[in-house]
């Protein structure tokens, strides 16, 4: 039980940060229907913005000091935020009566084009850096054999409260009723005066702050950051708002949070070496089986 009750802890927060992901998928696919496949990359690029950020902040907020780190994460959010809404404008807006199939390879392309910008020397640079310490981190011990680090707990607090700001965004917020209303029907908005590019940027400002702020959680508990650090958790993130339900919220939080704690629960038993394999394969369960996902609703096509 106590080996089950420490997997089920390394498992929410590591899920809490495919969770925040995921949210930026499913927003952008319930307003748009397309899959942002340049999102994990975002997520990078949050991390990055953290470690730069943290020698600058620390100069006016002290080092490792819960104002300085909110700083930091806050103003990735901003950064990541403006570039999110910078793609939107450039790549995406000028295809939004293009087929899917060609904003999906723009979306690919767009990520490729971040990853290998992101390499070059005078950019990020192609090798591993290490994530400074925003916060002192201790080891919370809850008996003898169940323990759990600080950095785990800031993590579902920071995730949860982002989930119940979001919440509160898309259902009580004038700018929330008109991302339901571009969801339902982008045409009929339109005609009720609302501005469907707004709506749709703002979108996209939203998912990249969450997935920013997901990049600076992860590199907080697995503090080494690369240009292509993204590519794995965003494709599990995506996995995680498949299964959730893409389009679903509620479902996209979800999903991460099963997704994290199924890996966890797999690194560490006899099959770890399948740790990254398991998420796809949950990936191909659910299209097989339950292609909604688990908030998701079956939508009927008149042909």
């Amino acid at each position: 039980m106590t080996e089950f009750l420490q997997q089920l802890i390394n498992g929410l927060a590591l899920g809490s940060i495919y969770a925040l992901i995921a949210l930026g998928y499913t927003m952008v696919y319930g307003v748009l229907r397309f899959i942002n496949f340049a999102h994990g990359d975002i997520f990078m690029v949050g991390a990055f913005a953290g470690l730069y950020l943290a020698p600058k902040v620390w100069k006016v907020f002290p080092e490792q000091s819960v104002t300085g780190a909110l700083c930091i994460l806050l103003l990735a959010m901003v950064l990541c935020a403006a570039l999110g809404m910078l793609i939107e404008r450039l790549a995406y807006r000028p295809l939004r009566k293009r087929p899917k199939l060609t904003v999906l390879i723009t979306a690919i392309g767009v990520s490729l084009l971040i990853e290998y910008v992101g390499q070059h020397e005078k950019v990020f640079g192609a090798s591993p850096q290490t994530f400074p310490q925003l916060l002192p981190s201790r080891q919370l011990e809850l008996s003898s054999e169940l323990a759990f680090g600080s950095d785990q707990l800031i993590v579902l607090g920071v995730t949860v409260f982002l989930l119940v700001g979001l919440q509160f965004i898309v259902q009580r917020t004038k700018i929330g009723a008109a991302m339901r209303a571009v969801s339902f029907n982008a045409d009929a908005a339109s005609l009720m005066g609302i501005n469907t590019n707004s709506v749709i940027s703002f979108t996209f400002g939203l998912g990249s702050a969450l997935a920013a702020a997901g990049g600076i959680l992860y590199a907080m508990n697995y503090p080494s950051v690369d240009p292509l650090m993204g590519i794995l958790p965003g494709l599990k993130a995506f996995v995680a708002a498949v299964l959730g339900g893409i389009g679903s919220i509620p479902g996209a939080a979800l999903g991460g949070l099963i997704l994290g704690v199924v890996e966890t629960y797999v690194a560490g038993s006899a099959m770890s070496t399948y740790r990254d394999a398991i998420a796809f394969a949950i990936l191909i369960a659910i299209l097989l089986f339950r292609p909604s996902g688990l908030f998701g609703r079956t939508e009927v096509e008149k042909v």
